[in-house]
């Protein structure tokens, strides 16, 4: 077995859009993250769970009504299954694991294997066999199992495969945190005690690294103390409170804050309102990225190579894209459009120009993410289309199933369709999944998000965005604050109210937003277009050049692996 000291543990990997194992950002960060982990040669191994029945497969109704659908896709057809099995209990029972590998190969060959956990074995009971089934689904219960089987049953098939030598275990999101009671076992076992002692605790703590990615309350698991007991047994971590019990519950956060040595949110402003929320753990930032090779679009990707060969082994090189010809990067865009708008009309009849300012919105549907904002005053987007000039609006995002709102604002837009003719065209195009997302931050003229600070930890869609000459037009909060020159790579919303941690005024922020849009994007497509190339040439290279895995994995070598 070839030597890995690092191991990558996250609940959810986007690696291909034929294997779903994925919902969103979390999980396209963590295929990303890897990808450039294999580019940069980091001795690194991952580990996620199968989720055979996938997320869901999203189907709107006439009513714009989000239905799920299990997600039907052949395992062994992408998947290699590995001999090996471990088990882990669970209330008692003794539950068999198996994995699959993927290997992810960097540009110069090297491999990094990414091992889906799977349950679904003819010894385990029925209901076993069913918790690699679902990402996020089910209940408390059924989330608490599934990370036992990530966190502990993770760590122990490492070890049946080979892996002996790790030295950082790296939980992206605390999904994996019940990692550390297994290193905890496995330190008592190596030292021959059966108590857990201070050298014991400093001894995992060394080994961890954790990676928290919201400050949304909901994003963090918890889980009843009788609950855990009846799950875990009597492991010996749970009589030490003050180690991974808070308020009475299990708090993943808190577990793997307490047993992590170094710990990072996902953007300079993530780090300062982590630092607020648990004020007594030092929390560092390291702000995310997107993998350049895989979201920067076939067409840019010929551009560059023309005028920047190596910016895949080199992201930061992207920094050039400044000397490309303007007539260029606005030839290659719309070639982009074209595809996307072909796809599109095709697909739903929707009838799209590809000569009229397009805005692009794709987000997990959560209240806080606002989708609607720029809808709020239909009458006012319509005199503005008018006056200033013609817009199109595509929208994508799932809501979770069990989020009623999330499906609510999906239904909102989707109605809003019909006030905003004839003279907004507005789609809302459904399952977004890596495959979509990818022609839509490519394909847009710009991209809008519009977040209730400080809710948004990071985002990378403006990212993707970004990389393809798409610049943003966002409210000031994770990585925008960072990435946001105004009027050079975008624009911001409400861009004097960033130090603001009050809950926000959306009418203020729409305000801003129509201002923008009217007085300065709108003008500056139709009746400036030398000028907003420019915007799109520096949001390649002042963006796209910085805001890459790349960049984000080297930071994570120096500060936090080694």
């Amino acid at each position: 077995m070839e030597e890995r000291r690092i191991a990558y543990f996250s609940m959810e990997i986007g690696l291909d859009v034929v294997i779903p194992t994925y919902s969103g950002g979390l999980g396209i960060l963590a295929g990303d993250t890897i990808r450039s982990g294999a580019d940069l040669k980091v001795p690194m191994v991952a580990v996620t769970l199968l989720h055979r029945k996938g997320y869901f497969f999203q189907r709107l109704d006439e009513n714009g009504w989000q239905h799920e659908e299990p997600v039907d896709w052949v395992v062994e057809d992408f998947l290699q299954e590995m001999p090996e099995r471990v088990a882990v209990q669970i209330e008692g029972r003794q539950v068999q694991l198996r994995a699959w590998k993927y290997d992810v190969t960097g540009y110069g060959g090297f491999i990094i294997p990414v091992y889906f956990l799977d349950a679904n074995l003819e010894d385990n009971a029925e209901w076993d066999r069913a918790l690699t089934h679902r990402l996020y689904g089910g209940d408390l219960y059924y989330r608490l199992c599934q990370e036992v089987i990530l966190g502990i049953g993770g760590c122990r098939m490492l070890k049946a495969l080979g892996y002996t030598e790790i030295e950082r275990f790296h939980m992206n999101e605390g999904h994996a945190s019940l990692l550390a009671l297994e290193l905890l076992d496995m330190q008592l076992a190596q030292d021959q005690q059966d108590k857990i002692t201070d050298e014991v605790i400093n001894a995992v703590r060394e080994k961890c690294v954790f990676t928290t990615h919201t400050p949304v309350e909901a994003g963090h698991d918890k889980f009843p103390m009788d609950m855990v007991r009846k799950v875990l047994g009597d492991h010996p971590a749970l009589e030490l409170s003050g180690l991974l019990c808070c308020d009475g519950e299990l708090n993943m956060t808190y577990l793997a804050l307490n047993l992590s040595h170094y710990v990072n949110g996902v953007a300079k402003k993530h780090g300062e309102v982590s630092r607020l929320m648990f004020a007594d753990y030092i929390i560092d930032s390291i702000t995310n990225g997107v993998h350049a090779g895989t979201w920067v679009s076939w067409a840019f990707a010929e551009l560059f190579d023309k005028y920047i060969p190596g910016w895949r082994e080199d992201n930061f090189s992207l920094r050039y894209a400044l000397n490309i010809p303007n007539n260029e990067i606005w030839d290659t865009h719309m070639k982009i459009k074209q595809n996307l708008f072909s796809w599109i009309n095709r697909e739903t009849n929707a009838g799209l120009d590809i000569d009229v300012l397009t805005l692009g919105f794709a987000r997990r549907a959560a209240s806080y993410k606002r989708a609607d904002l720029m809808l709020s005053d239909i009458g006012r987007l319509k005199s503005m289309a008018g006056e200033a000039g013609a817009l199109q609006i595509l929208y994508a995002g799932k809501a979770h199933p069990n989020d009623q709102k999330g499906k609510e604002l999906i239904q909102r837009i989707y109605k809003a369709r019909e006030a905003l003719l004839p003279e907004i065209k507005l789609v809302y195009l459904p399952n977004y999944d890596i495959k979509l997302g990818k022609m839509l931050t490519a394909g847009v003229d710009v991209w809008v998000n519009t977040p209730k600070p400080p809710m948004e930890a990071s985002g990378t869609s403006g990212m993707k965005a970004a990389l393809n000459g798409v610049p943003s037009l966002s409210i000031l909060d994770g990585w925008w604050i960072e990435g946001c020159i105004e009027h050079i790579t975008g624009w911001a919303i409400d861009e004097h109210t960033q130090a603001d941690l009050t809950p926000r005024d959306d009418a203020r922020d729409a305000e801003s937003l129509y201002q923008k849009l009217a007085e300065k994007i709108i003008p500056l497509y139709y009746h400036d277009r030398r000028h907003f190339i420019n915007v799109m040439s520096h949001s390649i290279a002042l963006n796209g050049s910085f805001f890459n895995t790349q960049r984000m994995m080297q930071q994570y070598v120096l500060k936090a692996y080694f």
